[in-house]
């Protein structure tokens, strides 16, 4: 793994438009390993002490300078607008409904037809990583790239695939998911060109992780960022129990 270090000149208004940043959040997850514990709920509404994951994940990227927030949402996505609602004007949105699962990718790219900034932010709405969002987005507009991933540094795991890199912090490759001593994880907070996204050839059902990221990154400009900033998904009971804490 490389780790070397960077830096990079301030950039001013980063998104590429406006103000300040605009995220898309995926909230459309069905949360099936999570039944046992939270039932009849989207998995970024399970509640954690006493709020919504959601709540935790909004507030994090509003410190970050977030400013827009497009919810890519479709599993019982009531809940989360009826959450929303009474937040408002407190935090300015657009909800993307999918009416029938469209993965990941076709997730994302749908609420691209929403975005107002030229590059976005993407992330999940049932994970918390502290990225430090101005240094993603710079590094993301220095190497003019077409998606920047956040990368976390982790230690004896087989929970996740490893991410390799190249001395340039271009990515060089995605390695399958087993036990590794330590190693870089895909985080799921990403920078997003969204012309070049949106004008690449794919279908409207597509994994993003799969079908974009792993298919087109020894073609495409795209590239690392390491955070090593705290890490919680709530994908399993047992982080989803340890979040009750944590997060208090």
């Amino acid at each position: 793994m490389i780790h070397p270090k960077v830096f990079y000149a301030h950039v001013p208004h980063l998104g590429g438009g406006g103000g300040g940043y605009e995220a898309i959040i995926l909230a459309g997850g069905l949360g099936t390993r999570l039944r046992s514990v939270v039932a009849d709920l989207p998995k970024c509404m399970a509640p954690v002490a006493g709020k919504p994951f959601l709540h935790y994940v909004i507030t994090y990227l509003q410190k970050q300078g977030v400013e827009k927030f497009i919810f890519s949402v479709g599993y019982m996505y009531e809940a989360i607008e009826q959450y929303l609602s009474k937040k408002s004007p407190a935090i300015h949105y657009q909800l993307s409904i999918e009416t029938e699962p469209l993965g990941t990718g076709g997730a994302i790219k749908l609420a691209c037809g929403k975005a107002t900034e030229k590059n976005v932010l993407v992330l999940n709405g049932d994970t918390l990583f502290s990225v430090n969002i101005n240094k993603l987005m710079e590094q993301h507009l220095h190497h003019h790239a077409e998606c920047t991933l956040s990368l976390k540094p982790m230690k004896d795991f087989d929970r996740y695939g490893v991410v390799e890199l190249h001395h340039d912090l271009s990515i060089a490759s995605f390695k399958e998911k087993q036990f590794y001593h330590k190693g870089l994880i895909n985080g799921g907070v990403y920078a997003l060109n969204v012309s070049k996204f949106t004008h690449e050839d794919l279908p409207e059902k597509f994994s993003f992780e799969k079908d974009y990221l792993e298919r087109y990154f020894a073609e495409r400009e795209m590239y690392g960022s390491i955070h090593d900033e705290y890490f919680i998904d709530i994908g399993i009971p047992e982080d989803f129990a340890r979040a009750q804490t944590e997060l208090k």
